[in-house]
């Protein structure tokens, strides 16, 4: 009797955690958040190391992309009110102040990075009208225009048209990685097993790829509207939930992202990588030159396209809400001339960007990365030790090992400033 009421229970657990079409949605567009363009630079970045830096990094990544975003997450849940965001839970915890100033840094980790992205797609769109369709490419300020006024658009069309335009882009994309990854398959080079690097020059690697190997898989934009849209749905039920949905959006992530790295890489010798790392140009650019693939030339600015499209609007969610939570404190506004501001701010801000195409995209990126890492990692386990809300999560060693990676994070990120 016993037993079958154990097995019952454990039947009816299982049937409460199995995915449905609500936590689909939500797992494809944090996983269209992570994929960005920086996934065609990511093969070049952690490969150039060499191949056992990369095997370490491939085992870590997973550890760290759940348990960090988990932290995060569960931070967010922890407020009483259910409709708390970002900018309300650190408030309610920090006090005014404190809370205002992560809130600050919080926004402006992110918005560099729209200004990135509107960059970016103007200039991949520019390059495909040109090379590809040999045509005259449109002024750049009509263009980037109406690129963005596109993308903001959606991001406005409310939540369900949101999640179903992360389906429509991210789907495409998630089919031509695995394709391309297959593709390279016959080109692949079997590494030197025995070539181990030295102590120092091993661990030196391993630290300076913590911060490229985070900011890949990093969906950290999105994770208070989706922690803010589980509790809402999800209701008491929420905290486990999303933990089955981070960690099926790591399985994801880790399963195609990894393996286009590990083809990509393997096609390639060290001498290469190093190479296309010193012309900084994307992998698929660098693959297409060597091997003159027709396949990889003509997929590589459709991949940019949509890796671009579906990473902007997971960073407009987390851009928007900031800013709208940052404004409607300190003013006075009604909550809808908010959101009509903050669009604008973004719209205007974004636009610029794209028509100017600034020369100093790497000094945003630096700039963002540090308070990502600090966000993403120190911030939830700061809180877990402070917040009586959160005391239940205290004494774990995931806890240890995603503090230690967050400051690893940030001092490599540090050490490469100097």
């Amino acid at each position: 009797m016993s037993t079958s009421n154990n097995i019952e229970i454990s039947t009816h657990a299982e049937e409460k955690l199995t995915l449905n079409k609500h936590d689909k949605t939500w797992i494809i567009s944090l996983f269209g958040t992570a994929v960005g363009a920086g996934i065609l630079f990511l093969p070049i970045n952690i490969g150039v190391g060499g191949f056992w830096p990369l095997i370490i990094m491939a085992l870590l990544a997973g550890p760290m992309t759940f348990l960090a975003h988990r932290g995060l997450a569960r931070m967010i849940m922890s407020s009483d009110n259910p409709k708390a965001e970002f900018t309300d839970v650190v408030e309610e915890h920090f006090g005014h102040r404190f809370g205002f100033l992560i809130s600050l840094l919080y926004f402006l980790s992110i918005f560099p990075i729209l200004m990135i992205y509107g960059v970016g797609l103007t200039n991949t769109i520019e390059s495909f009208i040109v090379n590809q369709m040999g045509m005259v490419a449109p002024p750049r300020v009509l263009l980037s225009g109406a690129l963005v006024a596109v993308l903001i658009g959606v991001m406005t069309a409310g939540e369900k048209t949101v999640l179903r335009a992360f389906e429509v882009i991210v789907y495409p994309l998630v089919f031509i990685l695995f394709g391309i990854s297959v593709y390279m398959i016959p080109n692949w080079q079997m590494p030197d097993f025995s070539d181990v690097p030295a102590a120092k020059e091993f661990t030196q690697t391993l630290w300076l790829a913590v911060p490229t190997t985070i900011f890949a898989f990093s969906h950290t934009a999105a994770i208070s509207s989706f922690s803010v849209a589980q509790k809402r749905h999800y209701g008491k039920q929420a905290g486990k939930r999303v933990d089955f949905i981070l960690k099926h959006t790591s399985m994801m992530l880790i399963t195609f992202v990894l393996f286009f790295v590990f083809s990509c890489t393997l096609s390639l010798t060290p001498a290469q990588l190093v190479d296309a790392k010193a012309q900084n140009i994307s992998i698929l650019s660098y693959l297409a030159n060597i091997t003159g693939s027709g396949m990889i030339a003509s997929f590589g600015p459709f991949i940019a396209c949509i890796a671009i499209t579906s990473s902007f609007f997971g960073h407009f969610l987390g851009g928007r809400e900031s800013l709208n939570g940052i404004i409607a404190k300190h003013t006075s506004l009604k909550p809808s001339l908010v959101n009509k501001l903050t669009i604008a701010i973004l719209f205007f801000s974004v636009w610029y960007a794209a028509v100017k195409n600034p020369s100093i995209l790497g000094i945003m990126e630096t700039f963002s990365g540090p308070v990502i890492a600090l966000i993403l990692f120190i911030l939830p386990m700061y809180a877990i030790n402070k917040i009586d809300a959160m005391k239940h999560y205290r004494g774990k060693a995931s806890n240890v090992f995603v503090t230690v990676i967050g400051l690893i994070a940030i001092s490599a990120i540090v050490y490469t400033l100097r």
